[in-house]
């Protein structure tokens, strides 16, 4: 079956996903709204379109992301300006190695008030609708594990009582790939927290040229504010009554069990480079965030191009590779772009 007979098939479901016409006038919206964060972000960050398509569809889909670049590509400033674009509030913390988890989920303190003693729970910095976790791993896993609960469940638990976080919540996390001194290992378990894993590259030279002549001269950076948190939200709602044709959702999982060592999935070479695959985080995070890119290219049904151009940040941060490969000189990308080529769209009946 081609993806125009999955596209076709799917026309059929579309009124039963959007049938309402204040669904199809927010999805209109969503499209514009695109539109419109996409220019004011241009005012600020040059180039780097893929990157910011990927960041907007994580926010559209209610997921988190880990950025990572070599020092000087905007990577904070990217996020910075999404926040201002957006009005939302932001809070920023900068991960260092004696950073404790109290300075993220905040602390309980004694509160005197006429002569009466209360212990009272101050927020930290995490109560917030975009968080900028700055060089996340540059701080040890005891701190890193205070993010868990509020990623997956948008909940602080602090001396067993329950703060719920506010909506929208994102965290926005970045780290340095190359600079290893300091550092420590995101924990598997916080990675896969990320629906994307998303790798800025370096400028052309033409775009390095804007860079350099724009930021050397007085110029005004005001940005406009086309969406706002409400609009996020009700953005995260009509994405999830978009359809997902079956043979579509079992080609996510499909590609996502190929990951996996003995499965029956697995091509040799992932047996032979992979210690542990991706989990089934990775399959809803492909078909949610297919979701919303097949609205934002027009579409009312996620295809099978949705799946392939979302797989290596969706799927890259959660392969770990064994010493075989990295002796070989083998990347997550690489094994991705691997599968992509070998795991058939179709499996023949």
């Amino acid at each position: 079956m081609s993806e125009s007979d999955v596209q076709e098939i799917d026309q059929e479901q579309d009124l039963a996903g959007l049938e309402n016409e204040d669904d199809l006038a927010l999805v209109a919206r969503m499209r514009e709204g695109r539109e419109q964060l996409v220019e004011e972000i241009r005012k600020v960050i040059v180039g780097q379109d893929s990157v910011v398509e990927e960041l907007l569809i994580a926010l559209f889909s209610g997921g988190h992301c880990l950025v990572t670049g070599v020092p000087g590509l905007a990577k904070t400033l990217l996020i910075k300006t999404v926040a201002d674009i957006l009005q939302l509030n932001f809070s920023r913390i900068q991960f260092t190695p004696d950073l404790m988890p109290s300075d993220v989920v905040g602390a309980e303190i004694v509160e005197e008030d006429a002569g009466h003693r209360r212990l009272v729970f101050v927020k930290g910095p995490i109560f917030t609708n975009i968080l900028l976790a700055d060089e996340i791993n540059r701080t040890p896993p005891k701190t890193q594990s205070s993010l868990l609960e509020a990623m997956e469940e948008r909940q602080v638990t602090a001396a067993g009582v329950t703060h719920q976080m506010s909506d929208p919540f994102f965290v926005l996390a970045t780290q340095n790939p190359i600079e290893q001194d300091g550092t420590y290992p995101l924990p598997e378990a916080q990675l896969d927290r990320f629906m994307f894993k998303i790798e800025l590259g370096y400028l052309s030279e033409a775009e390095e040229v804007e860079v350099v002549s724009s930021t050397t001269r007085v110029i005004d950076r005001t940005v406009a504010h086309p969406l706002s948190g409400e609009d996020i939200l009700a953005f995260q709602r009509v994405a999830r009554q978009v359809p997902a044709a079956k043979s579509v959702v079992e080609y996510a999982v499909r590609l996502v069990h190929a990951t996996r060592p003995q499965s029956d999935r697995a091509p040799e070479y992932v047996n032979d480079w992979v210690s542990w695959g991706a989990g089934i985080r990775a399959s809803q995070n492909l078909i949610l965030a297919g979701k919303v890119r097949a609205l934002l290219h027009g579409r009312f049904n996620v295809a099978y191009s949705d799946i392939k151009a979302l797989a290596p940040s969706v799927l890259r941060h959660r392969i770990i590779l064994n010493f075989h490969a990295e002796a070989e000189r083998i990347t997550p990308d690489e094994l991705v772009r691997r599968l992509l080529n070998d795991v058939p769209q179709e499996i023949a009946s």
